[in-house]
């Protein structure tokens, strides 16, 4: 059986990581939720990472964009997907992702994620 892909998750609100991580387990992605928080957030050390759904609207001290390029360049082959409330791909993040969804559907989050991730669920 293929390992798990994994999906680092990255939002400043507690209950919308645990809906999320709710969400990518319910099909057999491995969870790795990491908060933002007033000190700013800890990407895991020594964890693989598949793709990275990030909150575009984050506390007003940290920026999505300054996470993705953070992202980028820890995880250079994980695609990232942006999940927001916005109608579509802001363009500060345009460059930056593989993906965008609306939160809301988690119908859409998941056809989008399986469509990135290169290992199967």
């Amino acid at each position: 059986m293929p390992p798990t892909a994994s999906v680092l998750i990255i939002d400043d609100d507690p209950v919308h990581l645990q809906i999320y991580q709710f969400i990518v387990e319910s099909v057999g992605f491995k969870a790795v939720p990491v908060q933002v928080t007033v000190r700013g957030l800890d990407f895991p050390e020594g964890e693989p990472v598949d793709a990275v759904l990030l909150d575009y609207r984050l506390a007003p001290h940290i920026c999505a964009r300054r996470v993705a390029l953070e992202a980028r360049k820890r995880y250079p082959a994980a695609p990232i997907v942006v999940l927001s409330d916005v109608h579509e791909v802001p363009d500060d993040m345009a460059p930056l992702v593989q993906g965008f969804v609306r939160k809301g559907n988690p119908e859409k989050l998941l056809e989008t994620l399986r469509n990135l991730v290169a290992r199967p669920v």
